[in-house]
């Protein structure tokens, strides 16, 4: 999770104490998402290259035969190509299940190692509970696409949903369940939303500038062939392929919607790490656990987003 250090005590909680389904899961999720961007990355950077390529003097090594032209077709024939891969992978929409998946099963274990409703000490069996509840969520997931490594990989399928580290926080006295959950969970949490933000920011600023760079010269040179100067717009074609391509990429990240939503959870986080820490009682705990689980969800930054955007 983070590099925060433990107590003196060495009461803490980590991702290598999640079930391997989860660090499974996780690892899919994380190729999936740079097959998915690298894919969407290559398509635009080989639109520019066509746009490029056309735009460059025609220089012919056989008669008849224009390397610009051919440098342009292949360009455009690879965007084709990267196209139909990408849909035949579906990397996007496997990298968003296995990423909801795997936060969904890293929300349980943490509700469950902590006391979070529904797996509070009013639980009859909060074991039977937390599988049944992992295994129904996760069917959900089925429903829409999600494939279940259990199914194929014996490794995955023959470890434990309940781990040893789980059960021993879960053993744990009110007071170090507490700390460990604030430090391990909820400020990790708060401190990756803040450096989300701030890196989303920083890469907004860059690309709006490099937009901006792009659009000026090409409106430069459409000035100049307006007054005669420059003789043809072949240049200001390429400018405008970049500058729309560095649009493209900006909007498919989503800095702007997202710095809002991060900022809107790390504010929220803020709020509930206060009140951990100052008026939320032992009675209190298992719902002030559960509603922080709820804005850390990726369900409910989608949320936000779509409603900044």
């Amino acid at each position: 999770m983070s590099g925060n250090p433990g107590p003196p005590d060495g009461t803490v909680f980590r991702n290598t104490d999640l079930p391997a389904l989860f660090h499974h899961t996780d690892a899919v999720a994380i190729r999936r998402q740079r097959e998915a961007v690298g894919s969407t990355r290559r398509q635009l950077l080989l639109l520019v290259v066509g746009a490029a390529a056309a735009a460059l003097p025609g220089w012919q090594p056989v008669d008849g035969f224009q390397l610009a032209g051919a440098l342009s077709a292949l360009a455009y024939a690879g965007v084709l190509l990267a196209g139909a891969r990408a849909s035949r992978s579906g990397a996007k929409s496997h990298w968003q299940l296995n990423r909801s998946a795997a936060e969904y099963i890293k929300s349980m274990c943490w509700r469950y190692s902590v006391h979070g409703t529904p797996f509070d000490p009013a639980a009859d069996d909060p074991d039977e509970l937390f599988v049944h509840r992992l295994e129904e969520g996760l069917r959900e997931l089925t429903k829409v696409g999600w494939q279940d490594p259990r199914t194929s990989i014996p490794e995955v399928a023959a470890g434990e949903l309940i781990t040893p580290a789980m059960r021993r926080l879960r053993g744990l006295p009110f007071g170090p369940r507490k700390e460990t959950y604030i430090r391990d969970r909820l400020i990790e949490q708060r401190n990756w939303y803040h450096r989300s933000a701030e890196t989303s920011r920083r890469a907004t600023r860059v690309w709006s500038a490099t937009i901006g760079l792009l659009t000026l010269l090409a409106l430069a040179l459409s000035l100049l062939h307006m007054f005669s100067v420059a003789e043809s717009l072949e240049l200001v074609g390429a400018l405008s392929a970049a500058g729309a391509a560095c649009l493209a990429w900006s909007e498919i990240r989503r800095r702007r919607p997202l710095i809002a939503a991060h900022s809107l959870v790390e504010e929220d986080l803020a709020a509930m790490h206060s009140a951990m820490e100052t008026s939320v009682t032992e009675g209190q705990w298992p719902s002030a656990v559960y509603e922080t689980e709820r804005i850390v969800s990726p369900q409910h930054t989608d949320w936000l987003v779509r409603h900044r955007s």
